[in-house]
């Protein structure tokens, strides 16, 4: 009961910690003197109020949190974080007249903080500044997980943080530390995500946005989460300098964000070529985007090669690293297109980054594994261990990858079979839970890039909700908690 207790004084702090992050809107709903002031001042006080009422009320059970205690705090907060989060777009739609449920609003929360990116709003041009602020700020905190910040923080409450990050940290190796505290460890990867940010946005004010739509844009392309601010996406930027833009940052975005600071720290280019990930992150994602260019000219999809490529390689980009931006229908491509884009989203991005799906370390392994299932079938009594960037890979990492692998496709398959018992068509029903675990955004069909997830109902958007929730926290993190074993002392 003690640990359960400290689990919650440490949520609690989170939220109140959470909370804070609204005076940013809520300035610029002042500064601005637009429609969402009321909302976010009374969102403010009533997340901050209702975080500290969590934290005070659970004092007395601060101790040292054990690591079963990080899976359920990882899930108490992403699950809390999104509720706080829907409180000013519930008070600004509904006082607007336009009415938004708490589903919806929940499931954009939700979908920001997961840096899933799908929306369930329309009319995004029109909205109040503060509104948009919000949902890229949302995506901006999500990208590389809101406990990494509470972790810094931790040890002045005397509470550790490692089993925390283990449990939130993309990956199967998750023991790995670029720095002997775990606190410095959170403190070095934001410096690097300030520092790419920064730079991010500088670039997009240079191509010609203004500094609101390079902010909002910037938040989205780093924490890869594809909101935009406008209802056609890139599309109605129509710059291929702006896209080049989006198309370098998504790119870095997708790398763990381990190497960029190794390479920073070294002051060479040495850490991405060593780094097992790096390389095969970029020639599958590269090269299926200049495949898929090739492909769209051929078929003459795009009469102009040079157009084909434009199209092409941004949007596979783009939903290669679960970003979601686009600049185009691609949904009206011929279906292998998106499909093959969406397989994409599943496994190119590095662990260690802001991306979704199982991540290219996970897919590495299985690959090797495949290998030495094959020497063994020719050579029974060979010796052929899995090594991974130089070091033996043990077993049990092996078997942890088997595990997520078959969760994650009982997973989909159990989500998609609601969504079609539930009505849906099939790749409407497919695409939609395919793009919501991978944290990718839009599917095909309705919930397409040109479209949203507003023509769900209730159900199938609360599944959406729950397969961004599990493919955020790497699903295993959320399924020990309705484990017999999990809850017994």
């Amino acid at each position: 009961m003690r640990r359960l207790l400290a689990t919650f004084y440490v949520a609690g702090l989170t939220m109140v910690v959470f909370a804070l992050t609204m005076l940013l809107p809520l300035l610029v709903a002042y500064v601005g003197d637009d429609a969402g002031f009321t909302a976010f001042l009374d969102g403010f006080l009533l997340a901050f109020g209702g975080g500290a009422a969590v934290w005070l009320s659970t004092r007395r059970g601060r101790c040292e949190l054990h690591a079963r205690d990080g899976f359920l705090l990882v899930s108490v907060v992403w699950v809390s974080l999104p509720l706080l989060a829907a409180i000013p777009l519930l008070i600004y739609f509904n006082r607007a007249g336009i009415p938004l449920s708490f589903t919806d609003a929940y499931f954009e929360a939700m979908s920001g903080l997961t840096t899933t990116g799908a929306t369930i709003l329309v009319h995004l041009d029109q909205l109040p500044a503060s509104i948009n602020l919000w949902r890229a700020t949302l995506v901006w905190i999500g990208g590389l997980g809101i406990l990494v910040l509470a972790v810094a923080i931790l040890p002045l409450l005397g509470v550790g943080g490692h089993q925390v990050v283990r449990a939130e940290t993309p990956g199967p190796m998750k023991d790995e530390r670029l720095t002997p505290r775990i606190a410095s460890t959170a403190k070095a990867l934001y410096a690097v995500y300030f520092g790419l940010s920064l730079l991010c946005l500088v670039a997009y004010r240079g191509v010609g946005l203004s500094w609101f739509d390079a902010w909002c844009h910037t938040a989205t392309t780093m924490g890869l989460g594809g909101f935009s601010t406008r209802d056609e996406g890139f599309a109605y930027f129509n710059s291929v300098s702006v896209e080049v833009v989006a198309m370098i940052f998504m790119t870095l975005a997708g790398i763990n964000f381990a190497t960029h600071f190794s390479a920073l720290r070294q002051g060479r280019l040495r850490a991405y070529l060593v780094c097992p990930q790096t390389i095969p992150y970029l020639v599958i994602m590269l090269g299926a985007g200049l495949v898929i260019s090739g492909y769209l000219y051929l078929r003459g999809v795009y009469a102009d090669p040079l157009q084909a490529l434009r199209f092409g390689m941004f949007n596979t980009i783009s939903v290669a690293t679960t970003t979601g931006y686009a600049n185009v229908d691609y949904a009206a491509w011929p279906l292998v297109a998106p499909l093959s884009m969406l397989l994409l989203s599943g496994f190119v991005t590095s662990a260690g980054s802001t991306g979704g799906g199982i991540k290219m370390v996970r897919a590495v392994l299985l690959v090797k594994q495949a290998r030495n299932e094959l020497v063994t079938m020719l050579h029974p009594h060979a010796v052929s261990p899995i090594r991974m960037g130089g070091r033996l890979v043990d077993q049990r990492v092996m078997a942890s990858v088997l595990a997520f692998m078959v969760v994650y496709g009982l997973s989909i398959g159990v989500l998609t079979s609601l969504m079609l018992v539930s009505g849906l068509e099939p790749v409407t029903a497919f695409s939609a839970v395919i793009a919501s675990i991978n944290n990718t955004g839009p599917g095909l069909g309705p919930v397409g890039p040109m479209g949203n997830f507003a023509v769900l109902t209730d159900f199938q958007t609360w599944v959406c909700t729950f397969a961004m929730l599990i493919g955020r926290l790497e699903l295993l993190t959320v399924m020990v908690l309705f484990t017999p074993m999990f809850w017994r002392k």
